[in-house]
């Protein structure tokens, strides 16, 4: 595949977690998060994004949402759980993404705040403008999704390389 197609990341906050006496990493779902994780995932099969990879965190509270989103789609796609995705930074965010081999086209990433909204910052050089208002004004909720286009290979993902063409979140404005 030619590293000048049109390519895709999609980036899913986890669902709404619980806070039982357990490490951070083994947080579950909370029940609103249960609910929400299906939600999030007929919003995007209604998208027509089929992911090729996603690439999970592999905390408790990143798999569950995994696992109730991907029932919703249409198909399912290759699943990596990324150790790397955990607590991770910008740069390190960043980093996975350039490690992304190019014959994949669409990539889903399933994990953490600040990370996710940092990383839809940080790549969105330009955005649909609803979009863009809207995650202004909403932040990056538990379950929210934001959709990057750019052209190029994965190893060429940097900041300011893509655009916000979508962002949704399971409680509306």
């Amino acid at each position: 595949m030619s590293v000048e197609v049109p390519r895709r990341i999609v980036l899913l906050r986890h669902a709404k977690a619980d806070w039982p006496q357990v490490s951070d990493h083994d947080r579950p779902l909370a029940e609103r998060g249960r609910k929400d994780a299906p939600v999030a995932g007929r919003w995007l099969a209604g998208t027509g994004i089929r992911p090729d990879l996603t690439l999970c965190s592999t905390s408790a509270r990143t798999r569950e949402t995994w696992k109730l989103l991907v029932p919703e789609l249409p198909q399912r796609p290759r699943t990596v759980y990324e150790e790397r995705l955990y607590d991770a930074s910008l740069g390190e965010l960043i980093a996975v993404i350039n490690g992304v081999d190019d014959e994949i086209r669409d990539l889903m990433l399933v994990g953490h705040n600040p990370g996710m909204h940092a990383l839809a910052d940080a790549l969105a050089g330009e955005a649909d403008e609803e979009a863009a208002a809207r995650m202004a004004r909403k932040g990056f909720p538990t379950s929210a999704i934001a959709v990057l286009g750019f052209t190029g290979s994965w190893k060429s993902v940097e900041h300011d390389v893509a655009r916000l063409t979508a962002y949704w979140t399971p409680h509306g404005d």
